[in-house]
């Protein structure tokens, strides 16, 4: 199989290709900037940037399963067009807000948290809208087409945040993400993006829906293994992201564009992943494929947990060294385990499937946020970045333990009676 990380030639795939990419810029751009706001602007400690981060992220834990249930029963296209269009009113009145001397911290939060669950809504709406799109055989290649637009956004997007706050501020770079999440809107409303399998059972009890998810999930080696993966990866995660702009800018003294610059360092490596996907899928087994995402973020926090024995450029690049780490191995992981889920999931589970997958990959956030936050301002931003590097090893051996290293191919789809 070979995969081309080039826009698709089908009109439908275009629009969903350009509106991933501008929603998914605008939401590194908003990502980017809020915690440059809230550091310079408003002058946050450590435990309350731990705080605005797990409020941004707790909508993936409390929303999710209600999002995969909607995408489950409602138009997906429209789920995804809507919630951008709210991601797009909400961004250009927050920097109203800042102009106007309205915004604190508590206003920051709550616009952050309303970000977010917009975020979710699409996220999920978006992995259950592409199997419809395309066949089980063109998912793998659909999924490396859609990822290097995500990547093109996370290597630009908080670059271009750090360098617009430097030259003018963190607000002016939230308005540019509105503009992109318009943007996106626009594309995913077109009448042609009208492409959703019809949904049975759309009046089954809410409890019913979800308990049949999550039985799937639980019983299924390989999706409890990608579960379970997942929530120790994002927990570490964001107890590094919790401490890392305070860290860089007050321990290794770096700039807001160096900043940018290191963490605009992940979507090179994830570009560059998407590219050397042919390579590296004739080379290895699958199960081989997806455990380098675990293996090299192993490496890439330890990269980062280095910087804190250095000072000046030596810190400043291994941030980037551990950053390209961080994009390079688990974009081939995304790929991999997303092909995988939309190849044997049924039809009529997949929305709420990926939602269960969504509340393990980033449900953990506000947990991991709230613990670096708790442990650099009670033990230092040291130490928080190093309770990181012990849970990427954690996740590390969750998939280790599991089938997937001896995965040699995509398995057979579920049957609708067996799921």
């Amino acid at each position: 199989m070979t995969y081309i990380p080039a826009i698709p030639a089908d009109p439908a795939f275009r629009r969903l290709w350009f509106a991933n990419l501008a929603a998914n810029g605008g939401e590194q751009l908003a990502l980017a900037a809020i915690p440059l706001m809230a550091a310079l602007a408003l002058g946050a400690t450590p435990e309350q940037m731990g705080g605005l981060s797990a409020l941004q992220t707790l909508p993936y834990l409390l929303l999710s399963l209600v999002a995969g249930i909607w995408a489950d029963r409602f138009p997906r296209h429209w789920l995804m067009a809507g919630s951008e269009a709210v991601r797009a009113l909400l961004l250009l009145w927050l920097p109203l807000l800042a102009f106007t001397g309205w915004l604190g911290l508590a206003g920051l939060a709550v616009l952050g948290f309303a970000l977010s669950a917009a975020t979710v809504l699409f996220n999920v709406a978006a992995q259950a809208y592409l199997p419809a799109l395309v066949g089980r055989e063109g998912l793998a290649r659909a999924n490396a087409r859609l990822e290097f637009a995500r990547a093109a956004a996370v290597f630009l997007g908080p670059g271009l945040a750090g360098m617009v706050a430097g030259w003018t501020s963190p607000t002016a770079a939230l308005a540019v993400s509105g503009v992109t999440s318009a943007l996106a809107a626009w594309l995913l409303a077109a009448p042609m993006m009208r492409r959703d399998v019809p949904q049975a059972q759309s009046g089954l009890p809410i409890g019913r829906a979800l308990a049949e998810g999550f039985t799937l999930v639980w019983r299924h080696a390989l999706l409890r293994a990608i579960a379970g993966c997942a929530m120790a990866w994002n927990f570490s995660w964001f107890v590094l992201m919790a401490v890392l702009v305070l860290f860089a800018t007050n321990d290794l003294g770096l700039t807001p564009a160096q900043i940018g610059f290191a963490l605009g360092a992940q979507g090179l490596g994830m570009l560059l992943a998407t590219v050397c996907m042919p390579f590296i899928h004739a080379s290895l087994r699958l199960g081989t494929m997806i455990l380098l995402g675990p293996a090299m973020s192993v490496f890439a926090a330890l990269s980062v947990g280095g910087a804190t024995l250095l000072q000046g450029m030596g810190a400043f690049a291994a941030l980037c060294a551990g950053f390209f780490l961080f994009g390079f191995g688990p974009m081939l992981w995304t790929i991999g385990q997303t092909s995988l889920r939309q190849a044997i999931v049924p039809a009529r589970l997949i929305g709420r499937v990926s939602a269960i997958q969504q509340v393990a990959t980033l449900g953990m956030r506000p947990l991991g946020a709230l613990a670096g936050g708790w442990v650099g301002g009670q033990y230092g931003l040291t130490a928080a970045i190093w309770l990181a590097v012990a849970g990427y090893g954690v996740q590390l051996a969750v998939i280790l333990l599991s089938p997937m290293p001896y995965l040699s191919e995509l398995p057979e789809a579920l049957a609708e009676e067996t799921a």
